[in-house]
């Protein structure tokens, strides 16, 4: 299937992709991974493997498109979520002082 990468088109196989991941260690997973042959790897690894260019000239949505495309399961960094808002500082000093008793 051809997949362009950095702007420079290849034909890639999912048999050819296997092929070339064989033998490479998975580096650790800290963002988008893609899963190839029960490993998983880092998705700037597999781009920088398939296309031997440079991790730099390429982004991970690159690489994950087409993975994806040649039927490999990958995985994006989970969607940051609205950080939750606590007390104002006033209100947290009044709860932390307790209500005031009646007398």
């Amino acid at each position: 299937m051809r997949c362009v990468i950095a702007r420079f088109p290849f034909d890639l196989t999912k048999s050819g992709v296997l092929d070339s991941m064989k033998g490479i260690k998975p580096e650790e997973v800290v963002g988008e991974s893609v899963i190839i042959d029960r490993r998983t790897y880092p998705a700037k690894q597999v781009g920088q493997v398939i296309t031997r260019q440079d991790r730099r000239d390429f982004s991970a949505g690159e690489v994950l498109r087409a993975m994806t495309k040649l039927g490999f399961t990958c995985r994006t960094l989970p969607r940051a979520t609205a950080p939750v808002r606590g007390l104002d500082p006033i209100r947290r000093a009044s709860a932390l002082l307790g209500t005031p008793v009646a007398a």
